[in-house]
């Protein structure tokens, strides 16, 4: 469509009516899941054929990979989340492994990837025209940058975030005014196992470092026990509520960043209403597209980068698998490459893989001789450094394949260290006590 034009204001219902039979329309996701257009979509659905429908991970209640939808409206997922998890590996969904850093190049080649339609998520318009991606800006922006059509829902309830996050108006060709609550992620608290595996993260980072981290119980219990910390930063793919605690008790300063020195870089966030009240039009907050943050250059820049990412299984040579439980697709690499890279060509940098030595009720060790079989090398063993379990840290950089079997076993669960010794022995010659 023509830009530079003032956009049409439409209900949802005839907005998706720009959408045609053969489209490849990105959907925004996260928390910034456009809700009503995603509705109206599978509802219009069956009206057309064979539309691929790109996203990453979405938080969504609306089933937009039911069966009957086959051969209407198909789901590309370059993150898989639970909601579509079972479509992936039931065939009637696709999964493409991707960096995330990767993703906006992929979106900028015309030739080999063209985006026909971007469904995205906005915070209502400033004075000059301009429009905030909100709460996802990482991959949203670049999408909408290259799409042929941009449809907009416009949310009075989206929060404003600052820094390189804005669209203007004369950019967007449809606009959907919504108004309703931005879906939310509440954080839990951490079990004793994670606690341990936190303490031992928090063991391994310095003051004055720039952390990446994400969601979930050793993210969370990580943050929680940094309150003795001084002057760290933020440089990190995404956040939630617990960095507001600590920007709160003064530990998170971003007074010692190497890097946009004062300020919290992030893609998107996840997390409650408190926080989407934390970065609405905050100073200390920039969100900027995911080809800059995820960038291991750019990441690389902030020295004392520790990066905090998780995994499933780890076998004893350091490979590390993190989406995918042998051929059973589980998520997507994300952006866990991009900052083991970056961090381990920051200056002082931790880059670190943390998970919990057992699974399936301690029946399982995460420490395993060789990956399942189809299971992805999220992490090489070429790229990896510290592996950490609630029975310590180990770092493998640079430490040859004997040695890095006898330091995961020594953080392998108890039960599974003598096995895993013997194979060790017979493997690669390490001695057994």
């Amino acid at each position: 469509m023509n830009r530079n034009k003032k956009p049409l204001y439409l209900t949802a219902e005839e907005a998706v009516r720009f959408v045609k039979s053969g489209d490849r329309v990105f959907m925004t996701g996260n928390c910034s899941v456009p809700r009503q257009l995603l509705t109206a979509l599978v509802d219009y659905a069956p009206n057309l054929s064979n539309v691929e429908l790109v996203h990453l991970l979405t938080i969504s209640d609306v089933d937009y990979v039911a069966p009957e939808l086959a051969g209407h409206l198909r789901v590309n997922a370059m993150f898989i989340g639970e909601n579509v998890r079972a479509a992936v590996n039931d065939g009637r969904s696709d999964f493409t492994p991707i960096l995330l850093s990767d993703v906006p190049r992929l979106f900028r080649r015309k030739d080999k990837f063209p985006i026909n339609v971007a469904l995205v998520h906005l915070s209502p318009p400033d004075i000059h025209g301009y429009c905030s991606f909100g709460v996802e800006v990482g991959l949203t922006k670049t999408a909408a940058e290259v799409a042929d059509v941009v449809i907009a829902e416009v949310n009075a309830q989206m929060p404003r975030a600052l820094g390189d996050s804005m669209i203007h108006l004369n950019n967007i060709d449809v606009i959907v005014e919504v108004d309703y609550p931005v879906p939310t992620v509440t954080m839990t608290e951490a079990n004793e196992l994670q606690q341990q595996i936190a303490q031992h993260i928090v063991e391994l980072i310095p003051d004055g470092a720039t952390l990446q981290t994400g969601i979930g119980g050793v993210p969370d219990a990580v943050l929680r026990l940094l309150t003795n910390h001084r002057d760290l930063g933020i440089h990190t793919e995404l956040f939630s509520d617990g960095v507001i605690d600590l920007v709160e008790q003064g530990v998170i300063t971003c007074r010692a960043k190497t890097l946009h020195t004062g300020k919290i870089i992030a893609g998107f966030v996840l997390g409650t209403k408190r926080l989407y009240d934390f970065v609405h039009d905050n100073p200390i907050c920039e969100f900027h597209p995911t080809e800059y943050v995820n960038n291991p250059s750019v990441i690389a820049q902030n020295a004392r980068m520790v990066a905090i990412n998780s995994a499933l299984e780890v076998d004893l040579t350091g490979q590390v698998c993190a989406d995918s439980m042998g051929h059973y697709f589980y998520s997507g690499v994300g952006g866990q490459l991009d900052f083991i890279r970056g961090a381990g060509r920051s200056e002082g940098g931790v880059p670190i893989i943390a998970l919990p030595a057992t699974a399936k009720g301690g029946t399982v060790s995460r420490i395993v001789p060789e990956l399942k079989p189809g299971a992805g090398v999220t992490t090489t063993r070429n790229d990896v450094h510290y592996i950490v379990t609630e029975f310590g840290a180990v770092d493998l950089f640079g430490v040859p394949v004997r040695e890095r079997a006898r330091r995961l076993i020594s953080i392998a669960h108890p039960d599974f260290r003598e096995e895993l010794a013997r194979i060790a022995h017979d493997r690669y010659h390490l001695n057994v006590d």
